[in-house]
């Protein structure tokens, strides 16, 4: 066992609904030595993947491991040193005798996800440990679902987009290019959702829009986006879907 490889799961564990979570996601949990979650550091209190993780395997060894996540831009000191004490807690883990740990986080590992900064700051001093992740479901799948609307058909482009900084992003989308009848999905838009709501109405987007905000949570909200005015919360996602005209349009 000693020489055992060391192995670094990042887990997908959902938008927030514990039932989310895929079968090889809560084994890779089950047969962890050690689950490590994010919190928010300044906050000690149960973070939304330690609760869908405590659903299924109230018991696991559980490490919280303090993040920025209230962080708003770029590359800060506080942003820094959070990534670098994450990482000493799992390499830590790792020295003590742990071989396998697996970091749960929200919706999917490789998708916004706090997880790639922690595995490249593990592997910058861990060369040796093996990095994989399981992926999971995400907010927009959630949305989808929830609200019957068909994320993409036939030739749609399908655009993921952050909506946390401002809506250049969307409003180029949005434009008269190539990628003008895309389904858009917009992530963390929830307080410029007033100027997103605006650049979707400007391009006779707004009515055809949904949104929801702290998917598969219990306090879950969907809404009509032409029903929705005013800040939401951070935590919200937007999926403008394309235009179809009638079944097999866009094959």
């Amino acid at each position: 066992m000693a020489d055992e490889t060391a192995v670094l799961t990042g887990v997908g564990v959902g938008p927030g609904d514990p039932q989310l979570l895929t079968l090889r996601g809560l084994a890779v949990l089950r047969d962890a030595d050690l689950v490590v979650v994010p919190v928010r550091d300044d906050a000690d209190e149960e973070g939304h993947a330690e609760r869908i993780v405590r659903a299924h395997l109230p018991d696991a060894p559980l490490l919280r491991a303090p993040f920025a996540l209230t962080e708003r831009h770029g590359v800060t000191g506080r942003r820094s040193n959070a990534w670098d004490r994450a990482a000493a807690l799992v390499t830590d883990a790792f020295a003590g005798g742990a071989r396998r740990i697996a970091f749960a986080t929200i919706g999917d590992p490789n998708v916004y996800s706090t997880f790639g900064y922690l595995a490249e700051t593990v592997r910058g001093t861990r060369p040796d440990v093996t990095v994989t992740t399981v992926p999971g479901i995400t907010a927009m799948q959630e949305l989808a679902a929830a609200s019957g609307t068909v994320l993409c058909e036939g030739r749609e482009p399908l655009i993921l987009l952050p909506a946390n900084a401002d809506t250049a992003l969307l409003e180029t989308v949005l434009g008269d290019g190539p990628l003008a009848g895309a389904s858009v999905v917009a992530y963390k838009g929830g307080r410029r959702w007033p100027a997103l709501r605006a650049a979707l109405a400007a391009r006779g987007r707004l009515t055809a829009a949904v949104v929801g905000s702290r998917l598969g949570r219990p306090d879950q909200a969907l809404a009509a986006a032409d029903a929705v005015e005013g800040e939401l919360p951070y935590l919200t996602t937007v999926l403008a879907p394309a235009a179809r005209t009638g079944r097999g349009s866009k094959l």
